[in-house]
């Protein structure tokens, strides 16, 4: 009788877990507790290298992933280039590769609207017990529920994710909205505002539905902005009947007044170019900022991956590419020994990798933070200069240093 696999969440750490689970022989099923079809609101992605190797593992041709980028360029008040760098890259949406991985995985396997309640384990096997009063037994657990993670809390109940001291306003922007003028200033390029202690970023993405013809596709858009915790934060995550939420707002609550400000902040502060963009951000997404680093990975039988294990800032763009590295290292190791051997050889090798793109990323965003130790301060000098900016963001190639 073969193993089986339990992945908790079906996002994009579960649908790799899965697949790459199946491919070794497990009987595997996801449970996902959302219970429509899972969207990536806002979300652009840097389809970075590991990314791509592991489609092809799976044998998912990435030809035709994303819009391919060659060129980065800084702009500044005025609107004028102050810097270019070359850097090839293919850039795609959250919805484009979440697509391809869902579509790749059965149907029959990916239970949706289900949510873990808790689990036990012992020497042989890991239950889970589930919100439709199910239980299933297995030979593992794979824990792939995100920042929220069921999992993790019940193993680790006192870790929370640690508030970084900045927001992101998100948007995708339909490529058709974009005056030809400004199309041809920003579309096939990275494009970087630095206004002092802020970043405006904006790049080319796959269009609705994987859209990827001229004209179809969209235009990623992120301003990180500084928000102390206890008063623009508080403000920001209060909707308009005065309800504050915790962690994350649902876009269509933030308030107007606070979208209005974000665009009245857009004319003074960034390039005339960059202001049309901040026009046409119709219900951006607010997204708080946050650093989350779990001090395991590995309990027995149950292994905690991707955002449920380090939830890193987007400036390394390592989120995804994480995520797929953290499930080759688990299934290699699982290639080669039993559960629970396995999963200590894997956490040996992710643990140190994950604290190290916590780290990096820290160093990346240390200038935008409302408040800054002096150790963060000397990391604001460092990596604030738009020499750094330029070259550093959304790479991962520290990682082989």
């Amino acid at each position: 009788m073969g193993k089986r696999a339990i992945v908790i969440g079906g996002s994009m750490s579960g649908l790799f877990a899965g697949l790459q689970l199946r491919k070794l022989g497990f009987d595997v099923d996801i449970y996902e507790r959302a219970e429509g079809e899972l969207a990536g609101r806002g979300a652009g992605i840097v389809a970075q290298p590991p990314v791509i190797e592991a489609l092809r593992f799976l044998g998912i041709d990435p030809v035709d992933l994303g819009v391919e980028m060659t060129t980065r360029k800084i702009l500044d008040v005025d609107g004028k280039t102050v810097c270019e760098f070359r850097c090839p890259q293919t850039l795609t949406a959250w919805e484009r590769l979440y697509r391809l991985l869902r579509d790749a995985f059965p149907a029959a396997n990916y239970r949706r609207g289900i949510g873990l309640k808790h689990f036990e384990q012992d020497g042989r096997a890991v239950t889970a017990h589930f919100s439709d009063g199910s239980r299933v037994t297995a030979d593992l657990l794979v824990a792939a529920d995100g920042i929220r993670s069921t999992v993790r809390q019940q193993l680790i109940p006192d870790l929370a994710p640690l508030y970084a001291g900045y927001v992101a306003w998100r948007s995708l922007i339909p490529e058709s909205a974009l005056p030809p003028a400004i199309h041809r200033e920003l579309f096939e390029y990275m494009v970087f505002c630095l206004p002092p202690g802020e970043q405006f970023l904006a790049y080319p993405v796959a269009g609705p539905d994987n859209d990827l013809r001229p004209g179809q596709r969209r235009l990623n858009v992120i301003w990180y902005r500084p928000a102390d915790e206890r008063g623009e934060l508080q403000r920001l995550l209060t909707d308009e009947s005065g309800v504050t939420h915790a962690i994350s707002i649902p876009p269509p609550l933030v308030r107007k007044q606070a979208i209005a400000a974000m665009r009245a902040a857009a004319e003074r502060l960034v390039a005339p170019q960059m202001r049309v963009v901040a026009r046409l951000m119709t219900e951006p997404v607010l997204q708080p900022i946050y650093d989350l680093e779990t001090p395991r990975m590995t309990f027995g039988r149950v292994a905690i991956i991707g955002d449920a294990a380090f939830v890193a800032r987007p400036h390394v763009g390592a989120g995804v590419s994480k995520a797929s590295d953290d499930v080759t290292a688990l299934v290699r190791a699982l290639a080669s020994d039993d559960v629970e051997p396995a999963l200590r050889r894997f956490e040996a090798e992710r643990l140190p990798i994950g604290r190290r793109v916590i780290e990096r990323a820290r160093h990346l965003g240390a200038y935008l933070q409302a408040t800054q130790t002096e150790e963060e301060r000397a990391h604001a000098g460092r990596y604030s200069t738009a020499q750094a900016v330029i070259e550093e963001t959304a790479l991962v190639d520290f990682l082989e240093a």
